[in-house]
């Protein structure tokens, strides 16, 4: 075959008889030059990639055994079975670790009140579930609620979970997945398991970056969930069931629209 397709053209001679038609070649769409080009792009791309995932660690200002210990200390003074406590506890306390536009506080619409001068344990009749940051969660068949702490290029905190349970695939990410269990119980198992992995309130579950399991929320509960990496990656798997399952078009502008609001923002400030 070729490398390029020939085209005829048709010469008049002077006395306006046709002579012979002259094929003339088109250059090829794959031209060694071009290839060439595309080569030496591929390679330069592939190495800043590497680079950039060598260094991506940089780029984190969070840190899984500290907020395992936030976990705990939440733990400690609310129980298992106040979740809202927990979660006010949580968000709070990071509130005022972190710069203010790393931590997004509004999961409720009310101002949350405590039940007693001597507890901070949040009256539950203060609570209002902020309607525009919280969202269902679709994703490889397994569902629950999610309210987004933070999000950026290489990292997302959230608090995710369900009141009725769950279970699904875990996907398989470019981001390393902490589960901070704060209520109920997960389980897990990876292919070819026989016995499944069971973490408690107070423990954490690691999901190593590439690896895959099938997870299941047993009768409901709730995680502080970290990933560490490169979320853009993660989203279409995310967004996927929303879009091609349960078109739920609302969920998905919502949980678009507070990602990327997370994301800019976390960008406009030099938060990579």
């Amino acid at each position: 075959m070729s490398a390029s397709t020939p085209r005829s053209k048709r010469v008049v001679n002077g006395n306006g008889t046709a002579a012979a038609s002259i094929k003339i070649a088109r250059p090829s769409p794959w031209s060694l030059n071009r290839i060439v080009r595309w080569s030496v792009a591929l390679v330069l791309l592939s190495a800043v990639g590497k680079w950039l995932d060598g260094i991506r660690s940089s780029f984190y200002i969070f840190d899984s055994p500290s907020l395992h210990l936030l976990c705990q200390e939440a733990i400690s003074l609310y129980g298992s079975n106040d979740t809202l406590s927990l979660m006010n506890h949580i968000v709070t306390s990071l509130s005022t670790t972190y710069p203010s536009h790393t931590i997004n506080t509004a999961f409720s619409s009310t101002p949350l009140t405590t039940l007693s001068t001597t507890s901070n344990a949040v009256d539950p009749t203060s609570y209002t579930p902020n309607p525009r940051e919280w969202v269902f969660n679709n994703a490889a068949g397994a569902m629950g609620t999610m309210f987004i702490i933070h999000a950026s290029i290489t990292e997302y905190l959230i608090i995710f979970g369900t009141a009725t349970g769950t279970e699904g695939h875990s996907g398989r990410h470019t981001a390393d997945d902490y589960f901070h269990i704060l209520s109920g119980e997960q389980w897990a198992a990876k292919a070819g398991a026989f016995n499944m992995e069971i973490y408690l309130p107070g423990s954490m579950h690691h999901l190593t970056r590439g690896d895959v399991k099938q997870y299941k929320f047993h009768h409901g509960g709730f995680a502080l969930e970290l990933a560490q990496g490169w979320i853009p990656p993660m989203l279409p798997m995310g967004l996927a069931d929303t879009l091609f399952s349960t078109l739920d078009i609302p969920t998905f502008y919502h949980t678009a629209r507070l990602t990327a609001r997370e994301m800019i923002k976390n960008l406009w400030h030099g938060k990579i």
